[in-house]
């Protein structure tokens, strides 16, 4: 057990049997009456965000999540498949865990997952990923990078939008986080 001081970013409290991952945290000591911690939390299965405050020194249960690198092998049906780079175990991962992650996904890619007691929890991909355009309408003549934007299809079946200019091919850096275009990526 741990008391309501010891809460940082990233560590995890299990409370009412769901685990939350702590966003924010600041230990305010009021004027008048006793000091308090304020926090803002994630639920880490559903993706909620909550406010919570405990009064200092409150019993607080943490729990404790590993968070190992991984590879992505392949998807099995609607699971996928990842192997640990320590010692080259598989886990099977659903696709309620994977999320929109799956997007951005390429085989032999590393990744981060986070376990509890042996259980996937979450998957953190890199902040970017290479990814080549498989599918675009044709570029014109005279289309510029301060123009508009068009949407391509890339290699893992995702929809982004890019620049006019860009053709079926090019290979494009794109944001894990939004699916966000971040610029073309010249090999």
């Amino acid at each position: 057990m741990a008391t309501s001081n010891d809460i940082k970013n990233g560590t995890v409290i299990k409370e009412a049997g769901q685990l939350w991952s702590v966003l924010e945290f600041q230990h305010v000591k009021p004027g008048k009456g006793g000091a308090f911690v304020r926090t803002k939390q994630k639920n880490i299965v559903s993706g909620k965000i909550i406010d919570k405050t405990y009064n200092a020194g409150t019993k607080i249960e943490t729990a404790t999540v590993d968070r190992r690198d991984f590879q992505y092998l392949y998807q099995d049906g609607a699971d996928f498949v990842f192997m640990d780079l320590t010692d080259y175990d598989q886990i099977t991962v659903s696709a309620t865990v994977v999320g929109d992650a799956y997007k951005y996904m390429l085989e032999s890619q590393q990744v981060q997952i986070g376990l509890h007691e042996g259980d996937p929890l979450y998957l953190e991909l890199p902040a970017s990923v290479v990814l080549e355009i498989t599918y675009t309408e044709p570029g014109l003549q005279g289309d510029r990078s301060t123009g508009g934007t068009k949407p391509a299809t890339v290699e893992t079946g995702a929809e982004i939008h890019v620049p006019l200019f860009l053709d079926a091919g090019t290979r494009v850096k794109v944001d894990t986080r939004t699916g966000d275009y971040l610029g073309r990526v010249n090999d």
